[in-house]
């Protein structure tokens, strides 16, 4: 039963037929919102990825030269069971991803292409609540998606894009913030949670290196346990949370 005095997440709208999800590093998305994704697609919406790198730097035991290969081809593999076919890497460097007018740029050109209602994204501020410091790529990647929505539309900020054939796209209508401290919507997560384990356990080989649990255990727990306290304020269905900022 819900607990009344907690304050109830509103569900996030369903008037859209096109999202983009843009993060930092392969692995991002599985760990925050799969459930919904694959909810979305499930329901004849289109949900494309780009991933501001491969990820590269994020195995200690794993030259980079080797590790990016091997990460994209697993969030390949992980966006399929979730219903995604489209996954798109910008090239930015793992671990040293800048905030500033390039990533703007190549973010902004990627909706100009895939012309999304819905834009998501990861937690942009300096920790995941608390003391949980969050990483330099999260933030750069999430801050600049949220300034992008709004220079996609605008044909005087990046106009060599238009000379590239991509037009404005003023069509984003919310930016939905995954793993924010402070939520303010949430998405059903039942009817995908059990893909969502699936995909995480796409990127076996990081999460090997990441913990010596049973990774099928790992990333069941994780994910569950998310959801199950998330759907605390979701009248107690299992959600994935997301900060909702309109357009």
């Amino acid at each position: 039963m819900t607990d009344p005095t907690i304050t109830q997440l509103q569900p996030m709208p369903e008037d859209w037929q096109r999202a983009l999800a843009v993060v930092a590093h392969p692995d991002d998305l599985e760990y925050g919102c799969s459930a919904a994704i694959a909810a979305w697609t499930d329901a004849g919406r289109e949900v494309s990825y780009v991933l501001a790198t491969r990820g590269e730097a994020g195995i200690d035991t794993l030259d980079p030269a080797r590790c990016g290969p091997l990460r994209e081809r697993e969030q390949r593999a992980s966006a399929a069971v979730v219903g995604v076919s489209t996954v798109e890497f910008l090239d930015h460097e793992d671990g040293v991803v800048e905030y500033g007018v390039g990533l703007r740029r190549d973010i902004a050109a990627a909706i100009r292409r895939h012309r999304p209602e819905l834009v998501i994204t990861l937690n942009h501020r300096d920790t995941w609540g608390g003391v949980a410091w969050n990483t330099p790529d999260h933030v750069a990647v999430g801050r600049a998606t949220l300034d992008a929505a709004a220079d996609a539309g605008n044909r005087w900020i990046f106009p060599e894009l238009g000379e590239r054939g991509l037009e404005p796209w003023n069509g984003v209508r919310w930016v939905a913030v995954a793993g924010s401290s402070t939520p303010t919507h949430a998405a059903d997560a039942s009817a995908g949670l059990e893909r969502a384990v699936r995909s995480l356990l796409e990127h076996r080989t990081y999460i090997e290196a990441l913990t010596d649990q049973d990774p099928e255990t790992y990333a069941r727990d994780f994910l569950t346990g998310n959801a199950a306290a998330v759907g605390e304020r979701f009248g107690g269905k299992p959600a994935v949370a997301f900060e909702l900022f309109g357009r």
